[in-house]
């Protein structure tokens, strides 16, 4: 078979082929509640002819919220203009942010939460009263500026709202959480996403892929794309759930969603911290990975499963954990032998 040329991976079609992200809400699989006061807020705002109410998406990375910042974008008709806490440096960056905004345009503020605080204050006025003060020169020729802005909705997403100043936290007029998806949820979402990526699948395949991705439709569409790669190098292309299962044990993720560094983390706390309870920065140290990410990316799945347990002392594994990892846990803690 002939090999595509690398222009043709520059064409439109192309491209659209790889965007996986759904654009309308009909479309949006998963968080019904969430979806469905969205809709209401939007359909009501676009009837009265007004900006939307600022908003708050937060929950763990990759389950949607920038999804459905371009989701609400698209069916305010809005411009959506995108940034991210870290990168607003200083005032001035926001400012130059907010001023170039049009009437019901959308800003979207992806890691919210990791905004300084001199750059988070300039939003209370911006969100609230549509201005910002600005301040030209410096010295005894410094003077304060006011500037209006147009009425537009600012959305933010975080994946820790409690570290949200309570200022900033209660100028959301709508605050939505989004949570974990089902493995239903997430076959639909990996069937869908075969068919835009034009990969045969069927439901076995879809659902063996779907219930390793850890609720997260972010992890379902990268594993997709890794088991379409076996299947066109090892088989005839089409996936199905035995081919998924082999796909999946190359890339070490078990039958129960767990990869590499989950069970790092977890014998880690059962074996070399006896069961615990131990601190996320001891776990962070043993197993070479940032005390962030551990707590943002692992274990919350980790505990949503019932793998670990969060106490005020520290982690603590539970019998679950001890069985995943071959263990018995011995009456009273202490040391775990194996089964």
């Amino acid at each position: 078979m002939a090999e595509r040329p690398i222009e043709s991976l520059n064409r439109p079609d192309v491209v659209l082929e790889q965007t996986l992200r759904p654009s309308l809400f009909a479309d949006f699989t998963g968080q019904a509640k969430v979806k469905e006061r969205l809709e209401i807020a939007v359909t009501a705002a676009r009837q009265r002819g007004e900006a939307l109410d600022h908003i708050l998406l937060s929950g763990p990375p990759g389950l949607g919220k920038t999804t459905l910042a371009n989701i609400i974008a698209k069916s305010m008709e809005a411009n959506l203009k995108t940034t991210s806490g870290p990168t607003i440096e200083k005032a001035g960056d926001l400012a130059g942010l907010l001023t170039n905004l049009g009437p019901g345009d959308v800003l979207f503020i992806d890691e919210i939460h990791r905004l300084q605080k001199a750059v988070e204050e300039y939003l209370y006025s911006a969100m609230e009263d549509y201005r910002i003060d600005i301040i030209i020169d410096q010295g005894p020729n410094a003077r304060s500026v006011q500037l209006t802005i147009p009425r537009f909705t600012l959305v933010g997403a975080t994946t820790r709202s409690g570290l949200l100043s309570a200022p900033l936290l209660t100028r959301f007029g709508i605050r939505e959480r989004l949570d974990y998806y089902h493995a239903e949820q997430l076959q639909q979402i990996v069937e869908r996403s075969a068919g835009l990526l034009k990969v045969p699948i069927d439901s076995t395949g879809a659902m063996e892929i779907a219930r390793r991705s850890r609720g997260t439709p972010r992890i379902a569409n990268n594993l997709l794309r890794r088991v379409r790669d076996y299947a066109q190098v090892r088989a005839d292309g089409r996936i199905t759930g035995p081919l998924a299962d082999q796909a999946l044990a190359i890339l070490e993720i078990d039958q129960y969603g767990l990869d590499e560094m989950d069970k790092r983390i977890l014998d880690a706390v059962v074996v070399k911290f006896n069961g615990g309870p131990v601190g996320v920065n001891s776990i962070a140290v043993t197993v070479g990975e940032e005390p962030d990410t551990i707590e943002e990316v692992y274990e919350p799945y980790l505990i949503m499963e019932g793998y670990l347990n969060r106490t005020p002392q520290g982690r603590v594994a539970t019998e679950l954990a001890y069985r995943r990892l071959g263990l018995k846990m011995l009456a009273g803690g202490g040391q775990a032998r194996l089964l």
